[in-house]
């Protein structure tokens, strides 16, 4: 027996071996569609109690292992989680997302940031992804994520989500420099966080540039991509054998620059078709996706025909089995339960 073979299925696709059927998790699989974590946010109404109190967090983490027995189990946290630990201090409002309460936007305020030292800022992430091991064992691969530098800009600079990201593009436009100084520290503390959580237990990372689709392509190149990369190098100087995944939501425009980050697996969201993407990718490109959330709305026969719609075009080689982007709140449960019965299926489906 060789040593692959006892890895979990998640992982051994993700690096690139055959396997009889591809890998299956959802974005945001644990969540507000599913009643148990409801139950909880009653007795823990503050998001970041729910992902900072380990205990806590692990229960939230593997309430959909528990449920669905996914191929991934991720941990449950927010991307703008490590910003205190670099002295933005921000909250998670209910519904709205992130709030930074001084958002960063002079020169003076991107000096005074210091670097990331995540044994002190974020000991409860390597007490939840050390639990998530030991919990699933090689029954699952536990995934690890991160926001991506544009991101994180774009948060810490509006101050909270935002429609049209006028406050970063007017930085971004009219005062690079600044913007720049901002992006590498960012990118460089981002790095620090996900060779952290690698070393915490994490098998897999994802990476998510949210926002990096509201970019033209060419201010992609200057903007986001460079700072995709910077950190991608830095994780493989440390820690070349851990797969690295890329998420940019509206990604349509900016696929194969997506394919020149750095990272070993593209997140395809339902705008492409996943032929297409395939062939816009390259040959040598993992991909992972692409249903449309809303087909989970669907029959049951509905959810099967593109299930398997999606994992014929994908090929059978390098594909995680995932939706384009997170499960959304009112999905029925039941529908969750079934894309998870038949993903597993698919060795005899397909």
């Amino acid at each position: 027996m060789g040593v692959t073979s006892t890895a979990p299925h998640l992982l051994r696709a993700a690096r690139g071996e055959i396997v009889d059927r591809p890998p299956v998790w959802m974005m945001r699989q644990a969540g507000r569609y599913m009643k148990a974590y409801r139950d909880l946010r009653e007795k823990y109404p503050s998001f970041r109690d729910r992902s900072e109190i380990p205990e806590v967090a692990i229960e939230v983490s593997l309430q959909p292992w528990k449920a669905f027995q996914p191929d991934g189990v991720i941990l449950f946290s927010d991307i703008v989680t490590p910003l205190p630990g670099l002295g933005i201090d921000m909250d998670i409002a209910e519904g709205k997302g992130p709030i930074i309460h001084a958002p960063i936007r002079t020169q003076a305020q991107i000096e005074q940031l210091r670097p990331l030292e995540p044994e002190a800022a974020l000991p409860f992430i390597k007490t939840i992804l050390q639990a998530l091991r030991q919990e699933v064992g090689n029954q699952s691969t536990v995934l690890g994520f991160v926001g991506a530098p544009w991101t994180l800009a774009a948060y810490a600079v509006e101050g909270k989500g935002s429609k049209t990201y006028s406050i970063i593009k007017n930085l971004a436009f009219s005062e690079p420099a600044i913007l720049h100084q901002l992006l590498t520290k960012l990118a460089d503390a981002i790095a620090i966080y996900a060779r952290y959580q690698i070393d915490s237990g994490a098998q897999v990372v994802q990476m998510f540039d949210s926002w990096a689709g509201q970019l033209s392509p060419q201010d992609y190149d200057t903007f986001a991509l460079p700072y995709q990369q910077r950190v991608f190098q830095q994780i493989k100087q440390t820690h070349p054998d851990t797969p690295l995944i890329l998420l940019v939501s509206g990604s349509a425009g900016v696929l194969e620059r997506m394919g020149q980050s750095g990272a070993d697996i593209v997140t395809v969201d339902w705008t492409v078709d996943m032929a297409d993407a395939r062939a816009r990718l390259g040959k040598q490109m993992k991909v992972q996706g692409n249903l449309d959330p809303g087909v989970l709305y669907a029959s049951k026969e509905f959810i099967r025909d593109r299930i398997i719609d999606t994992v014929r075009k994908a090929g059978n080689w390098g594909h995680i089995l995932n939706l384009g982007h997170g499960v959304l709140p009112d999905t029925p449960e039941e529908n969750v339960a079934f894309f998870f019965e038949t993903a597993k299926q698919l060795n005899v489906l397909v």
